[in-house]
């Protein structure tokens, strides 16, 4: 829709302050940068660069002088000769990116432009995209499943999920912030553990006990933590945590008693996955640190602070008082809502 190769059935698209609902795909100055590269295999990178222009008709002065400053700019002067066969996938992206880019749009639209590519490579195009962007200062939307992407290229991100839209703001707000357990997990890895349960009071102390077993947290700080609200807003609710967040041995805050069931080794670190109960959990620990053996028990520490709390439709809830935030889970919602086009 935003390239005018679909219609919207209601609402309006702004690209540079004007509505663009009623002009054709090629009067909106949009760039698009495919999956799959979309080269002409028959022509060369400088043809395929040049192409947009020739049909154009620009002047082939400028032509020349348009591709040879894009050619610098991403370093593919010494294959302007070359066919596309002839190029690796990291150059064939370049290209793509180029032909892109030899329009001056004011709009750029990638759909995984980096999912074809090696890790290695994948890394570095990461650098040079968010280079590229600083260079040329147009907007980008840049379609990815990836997190990392995602995380390290965006300024804003919009999470969506089944055709849903989830969450949007900055890396920073979607990973600590996450205004749903979908989110909260999506970003991050290992992802966010997730316990499901309920809160209750016994012999008046607040307590989460696991959907799964007959394990229990208990909570000392109740009303620090505002648990005597979420009682109240939703019984049953899921706890998140972060694997970083978690403490090995017995510190400030909740002590689970658990047995390592699998280890993944990364050489920096390494991925302890053990259960609590029923419950899987993940953590990890740092190279110089004592790596624990599989079955082996262990106490960890979970500070209250780091606790992520959701209610029974997996929606955050903002329960510790002390909590700020420019747009309130509830209004959020509602927002959230409204685009989605359902009532809550």
């Amino acid at each position: 829709m935003i390239a005018g190769l679909e219609q919207p059935t209601s609402g309006s698209i702004q690209i540079s302050g004007a509505d663009a609902k009623e002009t054709t795909p090629g009067e909106r100055k949009i760039g698009m940068v495919f999956q799959n590269y979309a080269l002409y295999p028959h022509l060369t990178v400088f043809e395929n660069l040049a192409f947009s222009l020739r049909a154009a008709r620009m002047q082939k002065s400028l032509i020349r002088e348009r591709v040879e400053e894009i050619a610098r700019l991403l370093e593919l002067e010494a294959m302007l000769a070359k066919r596309p066969g002839a190029l690796s996938g990291g150059q064939k992206q370049r290209v793509a990116l180029g032909r892109a880019l030899v329009r001056q749009p004011s709009l750029f639209l990638m759909d995984e432009p980096l999912s074809n590519l090696d890790a290695i490579l994948r890394e570095k195009m990461r650098v040079d995209l968010r280079h590229l962007h600083e260079v040329t200062h147009a907007t980008t939307i840049y379609v990815t499943h990836d997190q990392v992407e995602a995380m390290t290229m965006s300024d804003r991100i919009l999470v969506m999920q089944q055709g849903k839209l989830e969450q949007i703001g900055t890396p920073n707000e979607i990973y600590h912030r996450p205004a749903t357990l979908f989110v909260g997990r999506f970003f991050g890895s290992p992802p966010m553990n997730a316990l499901k349960g309920k809160i209750r009071v016994q012999s008046g102390q607040f307590e989460f006990v696991s959907a799964h077993h007959n394990e229990k947290i208990v909570m000392a700080q109740p009303t620090e933590a505002g648990l005597d609200q979420l009682l109240d807003a939703s019984p049953t609710c899921w706890l998140g945590f972060r694997p970083e967040d978690v403490e090995v041995g017995k510190g400030d805050g909740v002590h689970l008693f658990v047995t390592v069931t699998y280890l993944e080794t990364l050489g920096a670190r390494t991925h302890v996955h053990v259960k609590w109960g029923d419950d899987p959990l993940v953590y990890f620990i740092e190279h110089q640190d004592r790596i624990p053996e599989r079955n082996e028990t262990a106490w960890i520490t979970i500070p209250y602070a780091a606790f992520h709390w959701f209610d029974e439709r997996q929606d955050r809830l903002d329960i510790h008082p002390s909590g700020r935030t420019v747009l309130s889970v509830k209004n959020s919602r509602r927002v959230l809502a409204a685009v989605n086009g359902v009532e809550v």
